[in-house]
């Protein structure tokens, strides 16, 4: 059984992105999108034109300062390697209550298809009386082929909502 990380979070928080499960990589790191292949920390810090930093603290608090927050949909599950095909045995991660702990959050993305779905599998009906926006956008990681370019374009709709 591997387990998530903790949300980032606090009280400004506008938006949420939700992966699926860290990477064996991230896991080891003990780090969000740990992977250095992953794509997701240039596409964020490119929403500000910006480069990412290299220390983890520093990109963690760069989340913060645009009001972004990060957790993912499952808390735990068993799954060989790092794909989210292999995942078996999902635990939801207390999306309810993360969104009721910030009502400033007002919309939720899922940066994969997996993530969409286990998100509309055990989440997205506990809460539509927060009448949350909703989107999914492109993975980040490199395994989907994309243009990074197209990539960045469709994940700038989360600056709508900051």
């Amino acid at each position: 059984m591997i387990r998530s990380f903790p949300p980032i979070v606090d009280e400004n928080c506008r938006v949420l992105i939700l992966g699926t499960m860290p990477s064996i990589k991230s896991l080891e790191k003990a780090e969000y999108y740990g992977h250095p292949q992953n794509h997701f920390w240039k596409l964020i810090y490119g929403l500000f034109n910006r480069t990412p930093d290299k220390e983890y603290s520093k990109r963690r608090a760069f989340l913060l300062e645009h009001h972004i927050a990060l957790w993912d949909v499952l808390k735990c599950c068993d799954r060989e390697g790092s794909s989210d095909s292999a995942i078996r045995n999902p635990v939801p991660n207390d999306i309810p209550g993360l969104l009721s702990d910030h009502p400033g959050i007002r919309a939720v993305f899922c940066d994969s298809v997996k993530a969409e779905e286990l998100y509309n599998r055990f989440i997205r009906d506990k809460v539509l009386d927060y009448c949350i926006a909703y989107h999914r956008l492109p993975s980040p990681s490199p395994a989907r082929v994309m243009k990074w370019q197209d990539k960045l374009e469709e994940w700038k709709i989360i600056l709508k909502y900051l």
